[in-house]
């Protein structure tokens, strides 16, 4: 582990790679202790870079020696080697070959980087700095090479042997060893690199491309697990034709195969041919991965599978770009599964992540551009400013030039850099030359921090029958940003009145405050400026204005609405997105009266005619269950935080959301109890939407059942617990029973246990379920839970199921007034940071938003982490996060 300081990286510094490595030769013979890897690298000086500058290799923590340069040995003056670096001081002018040994030992590797052992298997990760800890490199994107890989291992330790690309060669060695050997034709960065060895079973099948060649499918699972990757295989074909619909891309090698293990640091990885995932998002079958579960399956399979083109052949050149690979690809499995289920849910769905994820990043001391300048520890900016802010900057500039011209740019874009590893501007450069645009300012979005604010005021002249949107934006300061510029807004507005949707007829591009015929006809208007002044005619009544339609920009709306205008929304916009926005925006409004009043003593705000208007989303819940269920989804604790942003008070918040909660379905208790009856008679599961959508709405029924009548509630959650056929409804139920009913929690969670326990993934919900109770014993349970027999401190599934989920999902008693939940927290990041630094730094996230809690935690939060600061031998990505948290 490094425990240095690190130096801080600036983009301005960027300079070009001195040497240039073209061709990698591995010899890996595995062992659980001291395997070892012999390195041929194939080099040559970079002609753009400094002639006869020294070579430096990477390495971190290697035991390793240089063993010859053009295969002679070299001179014990002519380089110097340590566990960190290899430096050969006068490098060959010509190109040249360095072989290269090193050992390393997968089993005490816990950071989980590099080599490192997996329940039976050998797997590596080495993004982002990872292939340093393999052998010494030039560990750095813009260095691409092309690999051949020859692994070696007892056929009774690993009698599956995996690298990039294709299979070549296998063969059996002497004393029980064998041998495989991997060619990848394509160049890449070693962030790319990937090899797994072991004892796994395999589900193989095969994908015929739009040009007719056959490419063989594998999905390396533990004993036993085959028939629970079969969803993941299926998205797997799902997304490899998809991408040749929309996209024009053809897979390229012979094979393409994934891994499922079980200590992942992330979630999945994009390695050329040979994708490693954390197996919670491989493994599923109806009876233990809930919907949820299903759907991220079918995103993360076809978010790494679509890298195989956005951030494997074209890679980015320096770790700057991330966003270029990363925000890219989940714009495009946002799309995919968009195309797959419905695009209105989808896209509620990820605006929700958006607002609880990266928002409060944006409105944090950790705040730091879509590209950043400047970063101490790689591994911390991979945050949901890169991904999810990163793929809502695409979706804007889609908005901005069209789906004709997009697409144009995208294929320029592949066409251009195939094959390189690109800079954001390139990437820009491309959509700019297929629309005809300047999009200089629209790279504004990668260099500036924090959420733009979109104000907007309204005008309606009756006697012109006129109606005036100003537009006006702005944004907030940010860590190192103080002054901000106009960003490039695509505004999409329509006009809704209670007899339907009003034309959009305004006056024309050369007359005053006109718009263009291109923006009439698509409702969708730019604001590039500090303002722009909107003026609609022959409008014999006030409409109400739908503004941001699909969310269309990636800001903060604000809007004096009433009550009145919101229920109009509600009721009869034509934009599902901006439907189920009026019943999020009426709530939060509701509710953050609510906590003011109970903060002063007063009692909550009354929500009877919210609850009827959302009675009425419940009795129509057929015309769409998926849409009905998000629908009456009050604003989560964590949403209103968000909104109320300075002095929260945890309590507060959640005494004025339960109260919304009860009224909500005492009021509609007839209906809710009829929807869970008519959607219990059995039908056999599928995983598709429209199965989906019944099941959630059939869930989100009995929440409401439970929270108006805690009786009714209970004894439907212990029926539906019992009777379950599928874990969606049966943990759906337990949930409702954990979370409200005490009296049936204990029986119910010994139950599942007894059921589930040899299932580590059903069981991480186990876990997680109970360190979410947010009642005043959530932290000795929570310690309880990290006693138990079935938790790990160095598996980074369960910590995030246990402490995670705590510290994320628990806010009331995350942030207990007496500062013991941060102390905790605390505790268990200086604990995890000795073994396993990623973790215990993404942990540590959780105090994001700890400058917004009121007065007295706000100085325990505080508090717990100036002791985390004090620490001399923290790693360097925990010391990044707590400096910049205490900034």
């Amino acid at each position: 582990m490094r425990t240095d300081t690190a130096r801080p990286v600036r983009l301005a510094d960027y300079r070009v790679p001195d040497y240039l490595i073209d061709k990698v030769d591995l010899v890996v013979r595995l062992d659980r202790h001291e395997t070892l890897v012999r390195a041929r690298l194939t080099m040559r000086p970079n002609p753009k870079g400094k002639a006869g500058a020294p070579l430096l290799l990477d390495g971190d923590g290697l035991n390793g020696k240089l063993v010859g340069i053009d295969g002679t040995p070299p001179a014990q003056d002519s380089f110097r080697i340590g566990p960190d670096q290899l430096e050969l001081f006068d490098p060959p002018r010509q190109p040249f070959t360095l072989d290269i040994e090193t050992t390393v030992d997968p089993t005490a590797n816990t950071q989980l980087m590099g080599l490192y052992r997996s329940g039976a298997a050998y797997c590596t990760q080495c993004e982002a700095e990872g292939f340093r800890r393999i052998t010494y490199f030039l560990d750095r994107p813009d260095v691409l090479s092309v690999y051949s890989t020859r692994i070696e291992a007892q056929r009774s330790d690993a009698p599956i042997l995996l690298g990039n690309g294709n299979l070549v060669e296998t063969g059996d060695l002497a004393d029980g060893w064998h041998y495989a050997v991997w060619n990848d034709p394509f160049p890449k960065p070693c962030y790319l690199f990937a090899m797994v060895g072991g004892d796994l079973d395999v589900l193989s099948d095969s994908f015929t491309t739009m040009s007719g060649r056959k490419v063989g499918l594998g999905i390396y699972v533990e004993h036993g697990k085959r028939d629970r990757a079969a969803y993941a295989m299926d998205s797997l074909k799902r997304s490899m034709r998809w991408d040749e619909e929309q996209f024009g891309r053809e897979y390229d090698l012979d094979v393409f195969n994934i891994v499922a293990v079980s200590d992942f640091n992330m979630g999945a990885m994009e390695n050329k041919g040979l994708n490693v995932f954390n197996d919670k998002y491989i493994l599923a079958s109806p009876d233990t991965a809930t919907d949820t579960d299903y759907a991220g399956i079918e995103t993360v399979v076809a978010h790494e599978y679509f890298h195989n083109w956005t951030g494997n052949r074209i890679t980015c050149r320096d770790w700057f770009q991330l966003c270029l690979k990363e925000g890219l690809t989940v714009f495009r499995d946002h799309e995919f599964s968009a195309d797959q289920r419905s695009r209105p849910v989808q896209r509620i769905g990820a605006v929700r992540n958006l607002r609880a994820t990266q928002f409060p990043e944006d409105a944090g001391p950790l705040a730091h551009n879509v590209r950043p300048e400047l970063y101490h520890e790689i591994n911390n900016f991979y945050t949901p400013t890169v991904y999810e802010k990163g793929a809502e900057v695409i979706r804007t500039l889609k908005q901005f030039i069209g789906a004709d011209a997009f697409r144009r740019g995208m294929d320029l874009y592949f066409e251009r850099y195939d094959g390189t590893a690109a800079i954001v501007e390139e990437f820009i450069a491309c959509f700019a030359e297929a629309s005809g645009r300047d999009l200089t300012q629209f790279m504004r979005w990668y260099s500036q921090a924090g959420t733009p604010v979109l104000t907007v005021r309204e005008k309606y002249d009756e006697s012109a029958q006129t109606y005036t949107l100003e537009l006006e934006q702005s944004c907030p300061p940010t860590p190192g940003q103080q002054l901000k510029l106009p960003q490039i807004l695509p505004i999409a507005i329509g006009l809704v009145t209670p007899d339907g949707e009003a034309s959009l007829d305004m006056p024309g591009p050369n007359e005053a405050n006109g718009a263009s015929a291109e923006e009439i006809a698509r409702g969708v208007f730019e604001l590039s400026g500090r303002a722009r002044r909107l003026v609609f005619r022959n409008l014999a009544q006030k409409p109400v204005p739908s503004i941001l339609r699909g969310f269309s920009a990636p800001v903060r709306l604000e809007f004096d609405w009433s009550e009145d205008a919101l229920l109009t929304l509600l009721a009869h916009d034509s934009d599902s997105f901006n439907r189920w926005q009026a019943a999020q925006t009426s709530a939060t409004r509701l509710m953050q009266a609510s906590v003011a009043a109970i903060r002063g003593g007063g009692a909550p705000a009354d929500p009877t005619r919210f609850c009827q208007a959302l009675g009425r989303v419940i009795d129509g819940w057929k015309a769409d269950p998926a849409f009905a269920a998000l629908a009456i989804n009050l604003p989560s604790e964590l949403d209103l935080a968000r909104e109320i942003a300075s002095d929260v008070d945890p309590d507060a918040i959640r005494t004025a959301r339960q109260h919304m909660r009860g009224t909500l379905g005492q009021m509609n208790l007839p209906a809710l109890m009829a929807i869970h009856d008519a959607l219990s008679v059995p039908a056999p599961f599928t995983p598709d939407a429209a199965g989906s959508a019944n099941r959630s709405m059939r869930l989100m029924a009995l929440d409401l059942i439970a929270a108006g009548d805690p009786a009714e509630g209970a004894r439907r959650a212990k029926h539906q617990f019992e009777t379950a056929d599928n874990m969606t409804d049966m943990f759906g139920s337990l949930s409702i029973l954990a979370l409200n009913a005490p009296a049936e929690r204990e029986a119910a969670l010994a139950a599942f246990y007894q059921r589930f326990a040899n299932d580590h993934l059903v069981i991480d919900k186990w876990f997680a379920l109970q360190a979410m109770i947010p009642d005043g014993e959530a932290l000795a349970r929570v310690r309880g839970l990290m006693a138990h027999p079935a938790f790990s401190m160095t598996n980074p599934n369960r910590l995030r199921s246990v402490v995670g989920t705590f510290a994320m999902a628990n806010p009331t008693q995350f942030n207990a007034a007496d500062g013991s939940g941060h102390d905790f927290l605390a505790e268990v990041v200086l604990d995890v940071d000795r073994r396993n630094a990623q973790v215990a730094a993404r942990l540590l996230v959780a105090f994001r938003s700890w400058k917004g809690l009121e007065a007295k935690r706000r100085a325990a939060a505080e508090a717990a982490l100036k002791r985390i600061a004090a620490h001399n031998d923290l790693s360097a990505d925990v010391r990044d996060i707590v400096t910049r948290s205490l900034a």
